[in-house]
């Protein structure tokens, strides 16, 4: 994702009407406009973009 650093935000039980541990990974990049908990989402350009970085995420998955 070429970030500068990554936030990880680990939930197990607010706001959540079937109880489970989930983790958000957010890539991070300066004045990237995070506050707290809360980003500004961005939607994907097209369908290819979107594709395109779930194919980058599971390549790098693979390496490890």
């Amino acid at each position: 994702m070429k970030a500068d650093g990554t936030f990880l935000g680990i939930n197990n039980k607010i706001s959540q009407s079937v109880h489970h541990m989930h983790i958000h990974i957010v890539p991070r990049r300066a004045r990237d406009g995070l506050r707290g908990f809360f980003w500004p989402r961005q939607k994907y350009e097209n369908e290819q973009q979107e594709i395109e970085i779930q194919e980058a995420i599971k390549r790098e998955l693979a390496l490890g």
